[in-house]
């Protein structure tokens, strides 16, 4: 029997205007400070760490949380 529920295994990318889209993650998470939303491209997974510490979230239901921040592929 196949699970539904899709792992987020392979790597993510941010796209989009990452400044716009933290700020919006601010405002819906105040515990979420400048410093845990700092994105350096090519540190994705340092960025994810950061963000599912501070709001006690798996790797999956953050990226979740970001692709509903992101502009939708064409």
């Amino acid at each position: 029997m196949e699970n539904p529920k899709k792992t987020t295994t392979e790597s993510f990318k941010i796209t989009g205007n990452w400044e716009t889209q933290s700020k919006e993650l601010k405002s819906k998470f105040s515990q979420l400070t400048d410093a845990d939303l700092k994105f350096e491209t090519g540190k994705e997974n340092d960025l994810l760490k950061r963000v599912e510490t501070r709001l006690n979230k798996n790797r999956e239901e953050v990226i979740n949380i970001i692709k509903k921040g992101q502009p939708k592929a064409v």
